[in-house]
């Protein structure tokens, strides 16, 4: 007998997660928590519905998702909105990201006495997810300047998270095997070239974007173009190997900062209407990938990295804020809403796994298992926490709207 064909799969989990999702909201829980503890029981933890092959040809919807989401983030960072937030929203992104660095890699380096594998946790630990943070801002219709602050600190501290990754990482290959590593100026050059062709490719890809919306009626076709211009930036992301995340967000920044402000708002409510539905298999299928069994893994290393990050993204966020002179709730309840992680650290540990055991030798061996094991794990718990965390800083600062 055959098996059921994998849409078919795809498209019951979805329906599924959908009132895995209502369930989720009753005991006041973000959707996606449901969708993606709906995934855990699909996937390879318990039931082995999705497996690593269903996952992997799945695949391009991730990418797809994660590309809307980055748009999204850029077509709100409108720059007089950013204005409005003022010199605080840089001096945030800075210190959240340097002191989750130096948090975590103090911390691992006390316990360990390892100081490159201290590096290493300590430059992954100021990447982000920024799809859970968003999911929760959209489902909850959240407005304000904590909103306008969390659509910009998880959009631009993953390009930062890059660059201090490439400069820790020289550093670590360099304490390993100091005559065969690159230098600690190609290990910043390389991340800021990544960074700079992202930028720029998503900044020329929203320039002839916006050129040809202009021209485009009715408004319900902009739709269709904003697909294409995504999915040509997804595409050209990985062809090259820059971020997706990036060119996209630039894509969106471009396009929000350009066009008529009523065509911007008609789009994005457009966007906000069908983000949902990327969202389901999106989150279903993290969800599926994640595997629970390392939980038990985490030990020690796993607890203090988990603990010293958040301590570093939320006391950095509020130094930043405080620093700033930010309006007191962003000071109070940002920090909360950035604690997600997941595909981008999952990246770049996997980057120190190949990296490091090119080197040969057995101690960078056992660190790069060590690092991508402990991610792993503390990636499961991240993506909890962090979707739960964004919906109560909201919650307190008063920008949730009512939701259906």
């Amino acid at each position: 007998m055959q098996t059921l064909p994998l849409i078919a799969v795809l498209g019951a989990a979805t329906v599924a997660s959908l009132y895995m999702g209502r369930l989720a909201k009753k005991i006041s829980l973000p959707s996606l928590v449901g969708y993606m503890v709906l995934g855990v029981i699909l996937g390879g933890s318990v039931f082995g519905i999705f497996s690593e092959d269903n996952i992997h040809s799945l695949g391009f919807l991730t990418d797809v998702a994660l590309g809307f989401v980055a748009f999204t983030i850029g077509s709100e960072l409108n720059i007089r909105g950013l204005k409005k937030l003022g010199k605080g929203i840089i001096y945030i992104i800075l210190a959240e990201s340097f002191a989750a660095f130096i948090v975590v890699t103090l911390s691992v380096w006390a316990i360990s006495k390892n100081l490159p594998m201290a590096l290493i946790f300590g430059s992954l630990a100021p990447a982000s997810a920024p799809a859970g943070t968003v999911a929760v801002i959209q489902e909850y219709k959240a407005k304000g300047t904590l909103t306008k602050a969390l659509y910009a600190v998880v959009g631009f501290d993953d390009g930062l998270a890059i660059v201090i990754f490439g400069f820790a990482s020289a550093a670590a290959r360099n304490m390993l095997d100091p005559q065969g590593s690159m230098s600690l100026i190609q290990g910043i050059l390389q991340p800021t070239k990544e960074i700079f062709f992202s930028l720029l490719i998503g900044g020329i890809l929203g320039y002839v974007y916006t050129l040809l919306s202009r021209r485009l009626k009715p408004l319900t076709d902009i739709p269709s173009l904003t697909f294409g211009f995504i999915a040509v930036a997804i595409g050209i992301s990985q062809w090259l190997h820059l971020s997706l995340i990036l060119t996209s967000m630039m894509l969106g920044f471009v396009m929000t900062n350009t066009m008529p402000s009523a065509k911007t708002k008609a789009l994005i409510g457009q966007l906000r209407t069908w983000m949902p539905f990327l969202f389901i298999p999106f989150f279903l299928l993290a969800g599926a990938h994640l595997q629970v069994s390392a939980l038990p893994s985490l030990g020690i290393l796993g607890i203090v990295y988990v603990l010293s990050r958040t301590t570093g993204l939320m006391g950095g966020a509020w130094i930043g804020a405080k620093a700033g002179r930010s309006e007191p709730k962003i000071r109070k309840y940002l920090g909360f809403g950035i604690l997600s992680q997941a595909g981008v650290a999952i990246g770049l540990s996997m980057i120190v796994l190949n990296d490091f055991n090119d080197l040969g030798t057995p101690e960078a061996s056992s660190i790069a298992t060590i690092v991508i094991t402990t991610i792993t794990a503390t990636c499961i718990i991240f993506e909890i926490v962090g979707p739960i965390g964004a919906k109560y800083a909201l919650t307190k600062a008063g920008e949730i709207g009512r939701s259906k």
